[in-house]
């Protein structure tokens, strides 16, 4: 689900720490932010990834989706998000979306799609199964907490190393591209 390269810059060590309840404040917070600068194009807004996990320890960094009619006039909204102290970094590997991150370190990213799309309607399914599966997200931390280790600052080894559990969650819970 995760592109390559996501996060802090390359180089710097992944970080995963217990769960804080205040990412859930920051998310509401952010989204806020969001949702006034992009309104009306943005539809829907979503917190994802395993700050959105209640009890998932999590490298720091809020994972924001936002919806949209359609994706084609998304761009239209990059100057606003740059107002929000937010880095354009377009698809960044990942068809049907725009992607933009924010901080250094890295705080936030917004994952821009299509809403009802199959990146909108992955990413939901999968924070679900973990939210509604804690043996699941306990699992996931493990192999989280084991390639930081693994991988130090290798972001795009550590993303790639958690693809085949991510889809395994994935076609558990009924998904079929």
């Amino acid at each position: 689900m995760s592109a390559p390269g996501q996060g802090a810059p390359q180089g710097e060590t992944i970080v995963i720490l217990e769960h804080d309840p205040l990412w859930r404040t920051r998310f509401l917070e952010e989204a806020e932010r969001i949702r006034a600068a992009c309104a009306p194009a943005v539809i829907a807004i979503e917190h994802v990834g395993s700050t959105s996990v209640p009890g998932l320890a999590a490298k720091p960094i809020i994972d924001i989706m936002a919806g949209v009619r359609d994706l084609a006039f998304a761009g239209a909204l990059v100057p606003a998000m740059e107002g929000l102290g937010y880095e354009s970094v377009g698809a960044h590997g990942v068809e049907g979306r725009l992607y933009f991150r924010k901080g250094v370190p890295r705080s936030h990213h917004v994952h821009m799609t299509d809403m009802g799309s199959a990146f909108w309607k992955k990413h939901l399914l999968f924070r679900d199964q973990l939210v509604e599966h804690p043996e699941i997200a306990a699992e996931y931390a493990a192999l989280k907490r084991a390639l930081a280790a693994r991988f130090g600052a290798d972001r795009d080894g550590y993303t790639e190393a958690k693809t085949d559990f991510i889809e395994r969650c994935l076609a558990a819970a009924g998904w079929r591209d």
